[in-house]
């Protein structure tokens, strides 16, 4: 279906209301549900809370529009809620972690196809390639500590083998600064896509960063917090695309849309009933909340959304296996470095991020110390056997 976003008012904020029992549903089946199906449920959940981050700074600076901002807030909180609890508890820390990595190649990997501007791509791509070592040093560290097949997971969606090596992700914070988008020139999916993907990001930084304490294995804990530094580095690569000359409610107006073309695409894309009757109903209250930030906008800055907004939105991001195009990119991007904003062979990479990395990774590398000798097989290493040498 296409959405307009003009004719669609959705339902109106005084209409969106929840109760408890609402808020706690019966979670997927961590085996049983697709893989996309957690996928979308782990994306939407950080689209939702980068929005809440935002909103709350927003208030912060800006006294007029606070009602305006909690009202909204509140809905979404709830729906984050909705969302997130939908998670199953037989997930184990580990398992979850290796479905956020999930979401960070397969859905990178899908804004990367569809972006437009070649330079935006290449970000995403360039990024895409460190969160596939990410998944290979997890399940490394799944399979070594937990006894698990992390394909259990995956269901057989996403490789798993090494990317750019994590030891050598590790850059000087200026290598980490990306150009920003011109808002004047982009296209409306483009500022949408680096709305999605640094959201996706500062929600995978945030949960390493809680989940890391809570090991007890001192290979885990060095682990998480190696990989939380370079979610860390993602989300100031991707949160610098966006220009930072968009007034905040222009910004507050990107959000909101954002919001709909998510939902949207998971609407699109659900194969569960249940689930897909929730991003159904809360497309609806994201195009409510859109119609009134549009209104907010004409009242204080006096300016047209179609300024800023497209009048159908674009294609859904598309939730399938990326195995190919990542295993294309693999083969042809590895080697690339950052040298500020750009991308340059391994040789060209500047002196600052390698006495950054190689002070890092002084005195140990985590993600080299999991993985030592690790080669994913179907099924776990204790559960193959080495031969039998013949006498």
């Amino acid at each position: 279906m296409a959405v307009k976003l003009f004719d669609n008012r959705g339902t109106s904020l005084t209409n969106q209301k929840f109760t408890w029992k609402e808020l706690v549903q019966n979670p997927i089946s961590k085996l049983d549900d697709d893989a996309f199906t957690r996928v979308r449920i782990i994306l939407m959940n950080g689209i939702e809370q980068q929005v809440n981050r935002f909103q709350h700074m927003f208030s912060q600076c800006n006294g007029e529009l606070r009602e305006h901002l909690a009202k909204v807030r509140r809905v979404e909180h709830h729906q984050q809620t909705m969302i997130n609890w939908l998670l199953s508890g037989d997930h184990s820390p580990l398992e979850t972690t290796i479905a956020y990595e999930q979401v960070a190649i397969e859905v990178t990997a899908a804004v990367a196809q569809q972006e437009p501007d070649p330079y935006l791509a290449q970000v995403y791509r360039f990024g895409m390639l460190e969160d596939f070592d990410h998944m290979y040093r997890y399940s490394a560290l799944l399979d070594r500590v937990e006894g698990k097949d992390a394909n259990n997971i995956l269901q057989s969606y996403t490789d798993i083998m090494p990317g750019r090596p994590t030891a050598e992700e590790h850059r000087a914070p200026h290598d980490d600064l990306r150009h920003h988008y011109d808002r004047t020139a982009a296209d409306p999916i483009s500022k949408m896509n680096a709305l999605t993907i640094m959201s996706g990001e500062y929600q995978t930084r945030d949960y390493y960063m809680n989940i890391g304490p809570t090991f007890t294995d001192p290979v885990a804990r060095q682990l998480y917090a190696e990989i939380a530094s370079i979610e860390e580095q993602h989300v100031t690569q991707y949160g610098s695309l966006l220009d930072p000359n968009e007034t905040w409610l222009e910004k507050w107006l990107l959000y909101e849309a954002n919001e709909v073309y998510n939902y949207y695409s998971c609407v699109e894309s659900e194969t569960n009933p249940r689930i897909k009757a929730i991003w159904e109903r809360f497309l609806d209250y994201e195009l409510g909340h859109l119609n009134l930030v549009m209104d907010l906008f004409k009242k204080y800055e006096r300016r047209d959304p179609a300024e800023i907004l497209p009048e159908t939105l674009p294609d859904p991001i598309a939730y399938q296996s990326n195995r190919e195009f990542v295993r294309k990119v693999l083969s042809q991007e590895v080697d690339l470095r950052a040298d500020g904003p750009d991308f340059v062979p391994k040789e060209q990479e500047k002196h600052a991020s390698k006495d950054y990395r190689r002070h890092m990774n002084s005195e140990g590398i985590p993600t080299e110390a999991v993985a030592a000798g690790y080669q994913w097989h179907p099924g776990t290493e204790l559960s193959r056997q080495e031969p039998v040498a013949m006498a």
